[in-house]
């Protein structure tokens, strides 16, 4: 492979694109006519559409939902329709790009890239250790891709240290599960939207951030109770038949509150818990506290609203308990995402139609990331601190098992505050963007500017990490690369090559590959010769684990079954095509005892509350169904740019827009601890006295942010910190 690089004009041809050992990079495969159609399921959020590409002289030209996939059922939202406009940008990566002496990026060979590379990193090892380079990596790239990231970084490159951007999105579902269940396992499928007659949403905005789910509720024929708690008026709280504005961050109050009602009035499943679940009496001590009188001052509702709740959720009959964002990104996610799942367990809601605590994903792939990336734990879900995980993931790829580090990577927030601590000093950053995304970004982009050597490996030269590379790498994106995603409700659904990366541009996979060689440990991963065959070793990790996935003979079988949920293991009678399956019917969880845990821990208060300076609390989250994330992608789009502010604004409640003399479109300044931005003012009733609301989507708004993290999930507290507002001068 190294030789096939090397040309006398030190650049890859198309022909070498082509040529055999090059991965198959130069044409839209074969079995697709040239005016075929080809099933992607969808590059954005976790819902994980299935969108149809039509393609005309082998070139895709248009794409409509796929009318018959289980998901989503003939519908897209905006992103989805639009998939195809981004991948036509100006901006695309398609060259590495490598810092000179003088500090200006400049185009250079892939022969040259990765010298480059491979003589820095391994520098910084020789001279600092071994754990002196570490990778940044995502929820957005095909399972396959994320498996030989993590394989080749942490058995092949040496590393310890490597996370993905799911930390910031999912990683407190994922402890939450763990504990509570015994393993990373969200338990529903979309269908519980359909069938719930109480469904109740826990800062969760799905019209905006997963509007496909939304539209499953709407099709709900039981006219079901939509409950939804936020301090925000969201597009989903107008359409509630109950909508409680708690105080931010007084969630898991609420839930204690709730828990200790229904103990105190019976209303608990007593054949389910004692039979099911472990710590109810412990649980039912801890929350007694919890009075209708503390619930209602901790939380600001009116006891009458929380009384209501509680009947309500008492009287359904299929209660379906959902939360995202507003519950992960906090500085106690985890606790809180359980006092979900004790309210779940506590009532029998869970294995049944229309149940279940329901944790919902964010990125399209963060649950592949979940359990194949080497990063939260070992491949397959397994643990990097167990000799027999280790020994067996060791037999599964025939490595040598002291290849396999026996202790977990740092978190994303020990990765950075390593750098800051000399620790690392090299980093590898692929498909996300931690100059924007990163809580206190100022913070953030210091700390970046402190390494010896970044490398970032990115679909867009213009990120404002690329920006700060010592190298580039140019990657293949969505519909230029085949693989797998797994969304929310554990489907597996495939990605096909539909498009050619443009200019010298290679999916993530080839470039793992070229790295390997380059490295020198390209024959561990000789097996790994495409994401097909990857596929199949990825199934071999699998086996025996919950997510055992052995009886999924292929892509052809994905796709002919419009997707398949994990588990299906080998022996296991197939599942139906276009299936539904929930987690849990038969009341076991992957404890020892088989038993679920009821968990708890006393709430505690805003690690930033409001002050005489900072008087306000900035609430942030998804501002359109039009915006993804850092708007890395969906900023590419014509469209798209229409259907959301080109200009960072502010919610603003009409008393505190009064008490400042602050109109609609006014410019305003918000400042924190941290740092101060320019914005324009929306004065609405949306959000209450006392708070604010920005978009995540804007680079600007991390620069407010305060870089505090769960205990247990180490997962970012996004979503409330203390600001000041002031009219510009």
């Amino acid at each position: 492979m190294t030789a096939l690089l090397r040309q006398r004009d030190g650049h890859l041809t198309r022909d070498l694109l082509r040529a055999p050992g090059g991965f198959g990079l130069g044409q839209v495969p074969a079995r697709l006519k040239p005016d075929a159609t080809a099933d992607l399921v969808c590059g954005y959020c976790s819902t994980g559409c299935s969108l149809t590409v039509h393609l005309k002289d082998g070139k895709p030209v248009s794409l409509t939902p796929a009318h018959d996939y289980p998901v989503n059922r003939g519908v897209a939202c905006p992103k989805g329709w639009e998939a195809l406009a981004v991948l036509e940008a100006p901006d695309r990566a398609k060259t590495p790009l490598r810092r000179d002496a003088s500090g200006v990026r400049r185009p250079v060979s892939w022969d040259a890239a990765l010298r480059t590379m491979v003589e820095r990193f391994k520098a910084i090892q020789t001279q600092h250790g071994p754990e002196a380079v570490a990778f940044l990596s995502t929820g957005q790239m095909p399972t396959e891709e994320m498996a030989l990231l993590g394989a080749l970084a942490k058995f092949g490159m040496g590393m310890v240290h490597g996370d993905g951007n799911t930390r910031q999105c999912m990683a407190t579902s994922v402890v939450a599960y763990k504990q509570a269940f015994g393993f990373d396992a969200p338990p529903y499928t979309y269908r519980d939207f359909e069938q719930s007659d109480v469904i109740v949403l826990v800062g969760a905005n799905l019209c905006l951030a997963h509007p496909i789910m939304w539209e499953r509720v709407l099709r709900n024929p039981h006219r079901p109770d939509i409950v939804v708690i936020d301090p925000r008026v969201t597009e989903t709280a107008m359409q509630a038949t109950q909508h409680l504005p708690l105080r931010p961050k007084s969630d898991q109050a609420l839930f204690y509150g709730l828990a200790r009602l229904f103990v105190e009035r019976g209303w608990i499943d007593r054949g389910y818990v004692e039979a099911h679940t472990r710590g109810f009496e412990e649980l039912a001590a801890a929350v007694a506290p919890f009075t209708i009188h503390r619930t209602s001052a901790e939380t600001g509702l009116p006891p009458a609203d929380i009384e209501r709740l509680a009947a309500t959720i008492h009287a359904g009959r299929r209660v379906s308990f959902w939360w995202t964002m507003g519950v992960n990104q906090s500085y106690q996610g985890v606790r809180t995402a359980q006092s979900i799942i004790n309210l779940a367990l506590m009532t029998g809601n869970i294995g049944r139609p229309g149940t279940g605590a329901n944790s919902i994903t964010g990125q399209c792939n963060a649950m592949g990331s979940r359990l194949f990336s080497n990063t939260t734990n070992l491949l397959g879900g397994r643990d990097f601190e167990n000799a027999d995980h280790r020994a067996t993931v060791a037999r599964t790829l025939g490595l040598d098992p002291d290849l396999i580090p026996r202790r977990n990577s740092w978190a994303y927030n020990r990765i950075i505050e390593g750098i800051l601590r000399e620790q690392i000093k090299g980093l590898w950053v692929v498909a996300t963007n931690t100059a924007h995304s990163w809580i206190n970004q100022g913070q953030a982009r210091d700390i970046l500017g402190r390494l010896d050597c970044l490398v970032v490996q990115d679909m867009y030269a213009s990120t404002e990490t690329a920006q700060m590379a010592d190298l580039v790498l140019p990657a293949a994106a969505w519909g230029e690369k085949d693989g797998t995603f797994i969304n929310s409700e554990r489907r597996i659904g495939t990605i096909r090559k539909v498009a050619r990366p443009p200019g010298q541009a290679l999916p993530d996979f080839a470039i793992f590959k070229l790295v390997a060689e380059y490295w020198g440990c390209g024959s561990m991963f000789r097996a790994w010769e495409s994401p097909a065959a990857a596929f199949q070793i990825l199934k071999r990790l699998s086996a025996g684990q919950p997510c055992d996935i052995t009886g999924i003979a292929g892509y052809d079988m994905l796709e002919e079954h419009g997707g398949i949920q994990w588990p299906c293991a080998d022996g296991d009678a197939p599942p139906a095509a276009h299936s539904e399956r929930r987690l849990f019917e038969d009341g076991r969880y992957w404890h020892a005892d088989g038993r679920a845990r009821l968990l708890f821990e006393t709430p505690r208060p805003l690690p930033e509350p409001p002050t005489d300076r900072f008087p306000l609390i900035l609430l942030t989250g998804r501002g359109s169904a039009a915006q993804w994330h850092t708007q890395t992608r969906t900023s590419k789009s014509a469209v798209l740019r229409k259907l959301y502010p080109a200009r960072i604004y502010v919610e603003v409640n009409p008393a505190d827009a009064r008490e400042r003399g602050i109109g609609t479109n006014d410019s305003v300044h918000v400042e924190s601890r941290r740092g101060r931005i320019a914005v324009t003012a929306f004065v609405t009733r949306s959000v209450q006295p006392g708070h604010l609301f920005i978009p995540m989507h804007y680079a600007d708004t991390n620069r407010l942010t305060d870089a505090v993290f769960d205990p247990y999930s180490k997962q970012p507290s996004y979503k409330a910190c203390a600001v000041q507002l002031h009219p510009a001068i």
